[in-house]
């Protein structure tokens, strides 16, 4: 069942917020115009980098044999990652030998939405509603419910058990003779699931703190002692447990259930309820991957171009030099326009955060208004526009002299239409009012 709030706020009042939004608008303005400057410069210092880096490039033939000849090198190189180290997760006692030991955490859990909707009335009231409601979701953290707005849901979270998402790392990682450094082998990501044998005795340790917790919350607990039951892997389970993962390490306690990769806390797996834990184990296994770095002994580091920017690389497979670099272009042209997108729109929104005013001023007739609004929206677009084209395109002067050159032209043409253009069109549709034909009221 939803829940209504309606607040309503005073013409004074917003007002005074409006007034207060020019100096936040102003500070949003200021950041949107670092933020095109500053994308431009890294995009192209980005590209300078790879370019230099591509020129310098050549392929490490043999990777299993230390080749001295190869020290200082930016080198392309592709081998087999894999180490000896043993993994240890300390809180469930789960050891593996991998590269990577990681465990995620989920809690089932009531979820506050709102949505709003606001209403201008005649003498500059504003009065909003909003509607809560609520829906049980896997979050990644438990929900802190006594700040939901609904009394009856305030109460309502809790959780059978506190577990944090962890991971660790190899220390040691091979690549034929060399050792890759961690800034490489962190974005490996040959995951697999690791299929749990955990300790009895734990997990009936587990199972009888959450019996305390849910007879302390709800009054009550069960006692099934199910221990031997054999069921069909639950939809809720089934959501991150691989269909090749071996089923016969299946254990189930009242509370507590073992399952492929999933430690489920909870009564029952297939039906999940407010306070069940989902807890997921992965390991990053050795695989080949390509790697692009500058060989540093019996490593790696990375490569420093002239203009300080520095690059190295690790992608999953046997790939060559050419298609990573491509790669690397590709991905530095979407940032480009990304965070082109995104700065206009700050600019934009900036605008209008410094001249909002003039539009709540005029809410006491909130037709004349919303008219008066979209005028203003309108104007701080396309002036929003202009400046981040100007903002760019003195970047690229600044960067690069010929495409700054043609994006102020293009500015400047629409500078033109816009101020110049317009007003012409308004000066010939006055011309044809005025031409228009007198209609003489009927006596």
């Amino acid at each position: 069942m939803a829940y209504t709030e309606t607040t309503t706020t005073g013409y004074g009042t917003r007002v005074g917020n409006s007034f207060r939004s020019i100096g936040s608008g102003f500070i949003m303005f200021c950041l949107a115009t670092a933020l095109l400057w500053w994308n431009e410069g890294r995009a192209v210092k980005t590209d300078k980098m790879l370019n230099d880096a591509e020129k310098v490039c050549i392929d490490m033939e043999n990777p299993n044999k230390l080749d001295p000849a190869m020290e200082g090198e930016l080198v392309c190189a592709s081998a087999l990652a894999t180490t000896e180290d043993v993994l240890t997760d300390d809180k469930f006692g789960l050891s593996e030998t991998a590269i990577g030991l990681q465990r995620r955490v989920e809690y089932y859990q009531w979820v506050e939405h709102a949505q709003s909707q606001s209403e201008d009335k005649l003498g500059g009231k504003e009065v909003t509603t909003t509607t809560y409601t609520y829906t049980l979701e896997w979050t990644w953290a438990p929900v802190n419910s006594t700040q939901f707005k609904d009394p009856a849901y305030q109460t309502r979270n809790f959780t059978l058990a506190q577990v944090e998402d962890g991971e660790q790392w190899a220390e040691n990682v091979k690549f034929g003779a060399y050792k890759l450094p961690e800034s490489l082998f962190h974005s490996m990501t040959s995951r697999e699931a690791v299929v749990l044998d955990l300790n009895k005795d734990l997990l009936a340790q587990y199972d009888k703190a959450c019996r305390d917790i849910d007879l302390r919350i709800n009054g009550k607990a069960v006692t099934t002692n199910n221990a031997n039951a054999t069921t069909a892997v639950p939809d809720s389970v089934k959501t991150v447990i691989s269909d090749s993962i071996p089923q016969d390490n299946k254990v189930d306690l009242d509370y507590v259930h073992q399952q492929g990769n999933v430690l489920y806390i909870g009564r029952t797996p297939a039906a999940p309820q407010v306070g069940d834990v989902r807890v997921t184990f992965e390991k990053i296994v050795p695989a080949k991957v390509t790697i692009i770095a500058k060989v540093k002994g019996d490593t790696f580091t990375k490569f420093k171009a002239k203009n300080g920017k520095t690059f190295q690389t690790l992608v999953m497979g046997v790939q060559d030099s050419a298609e990573i670099f491509e790669s690397e272009h590709a991905a530095n042209n979407t940032w480009l326009w990304i965070l082109r997108i995104i700065g206009i729109m700050l600019v934009i929104a900036g605008l209008k955060g410094i001249f909002g005013f003039l539009e709540t001023i005029l809410k006491v007739v909130p037709f004349v208004a919303n008219i008066f609004g979209w005028g203003v929206g309108v104007v701080c677009t396309v002036v929003g526009v202009v400046w981040s084209l100007i903002v760019i395109a003195l970047a690229w002067l600044f960067y690069r002299p010929l495409l700054g050159i043609g994006l102020l032209a293009l500015a400047g043409f629409l500078i033109w239409v816009f101020a110049f253009k317009g007003k012409d069109k308004l000066k010939e549709m006055a011309a044809r009012r005025r031409q228009q034909p007198q209609v003489e009221p009927a006596q």
